[in-house]
């Protein structure tokens, strides 16, 4: 075989293997979830990372630039998302619900739109997206995907939840678990069990 027919069989090769994990990324419902049980004790949970890496955003939707002085003493629930993934638009509903229901508690949830596709990088077409959904939380754009490598970030959708000290207390990648992600963010912010949960609306 020629030096170019084997290049060229490798380059074909990686692309292969390329766009199976762009798939596997995007359609991540049940690997690699996290395997901290619930907890309506936030005690039991571990300490999965110290402080959250720095948001560094391109520009901000529903929010002034947020840092770790603004999130300070908040519970931050990181969500890595981008509109054009499938997967990522069925966790919203229960994305919303939950800053609805928690915010006034000390909830922070922090979007963080990294784009795959040009289309998805428009900040116009984000900013579309954000307002037909009613999406009121703050929405930081990450074209460059500088916030998803200080992550180590590698899915579309990925929450990553911090308590009140900064710290790492649970993760979920894809969709399910929202009962579960729920009752640790219940937890992590010390409401009331008896309380109210968040109306899901779909």
């Amino acid at each position: 075989m020629s030096t170019h027919r084997r290049s060229l069989v490798t380059l074909i090769a990686l692309l292969a293997v390329a766009t199976t994990a762009v798939v596997v990324s995007r359609r991540t419902t049940r690997e690699m979830i996290t395997s901290v049980a619930a907890a309506d004790d936030a005690t039991n949970l571990p300490v999965l990372l110290g402080a959250a890496p720095t948001v560094t955003a391109s520009g901000w939707l529903n929010t002034e630039p947020l840092d770790a002085r603004g999130l300070e003493g908040k519970v931050v629930l990181y969500d890595f998302w981008t509109f054009g993934c499938i997967n990522c638009v069925h966790t919203l509903p229960h994305v919303k619900a939950w800053d609805q229901r928690y915010r006034d508690d000390g909830l922070v949830v922090l979007s963080i739109h990294t784009p795959e596709f040009s289309y998805e990088a428009d900040p116009g077409n984000v900013r579309r997206f954000v307002a037909d959904n009613e999406i009121r939380y703050p929405v930081a754009l990450d074209p460059e995907s500088v916030t998803w490598r200080a992550f180590a970030n590698r899915y579309w959708p990925a929450f990553y939840l911090h308590d009140r000290g900064g710290r790492r207390r649970y993760q979920h990648f894809g969709e399910g678990a929202y009962e579960q992600t729920e009752t640790i963010i219940r937890a992590l912010l010390g409401v009331d069990p008896s309380s109210p949960r968040a109306v899901v609306v779909t």
